[in-house]
């Protein structure tokens, strides 16, 4: 179903929209318009689906252990050391 609605574009917006049309590339001003809200709905639902799995990454990592600022250091320092080791870097 198609539904005929008034919209406002700049100068700009509806050259560049009539210059589509006129490459070919669009059959009218509507349908560049139609493919502009496609890709913006896709886009929004893009951006919803990597929100959606960077918080399933996230929360069991909020809910899990923490450590202190010192085991960090010393988790770091060992991997550091265990690099240099790797690569017969002395210490």
């Amino acid at each position: 179903m198609t539904i005929k609605s008034s919209v406002s574009l700049t100068d700009e917006q509806y050259a560049f929209a009539k210059a589509l049309v006129e490459a070919g590339r669009y059959s009218s001003v509507s349908a560049v318009l139609q493919q502009g809200v496609d890709l913006l709905r896709q886009r929004i639902d893009d951006d919803e689906l990597d929100r959606r799995a960077l918080r399933k990454i996230l929360e069991p990592r909020l809910n899990g252990p923490f450590i202190s600022g010192a085991q960090m250091d010393e988790r770091i320092a060992a991997l550091i050391k265990a690099k240099r080791r790797a690569h017969g870097i002395e210490d």
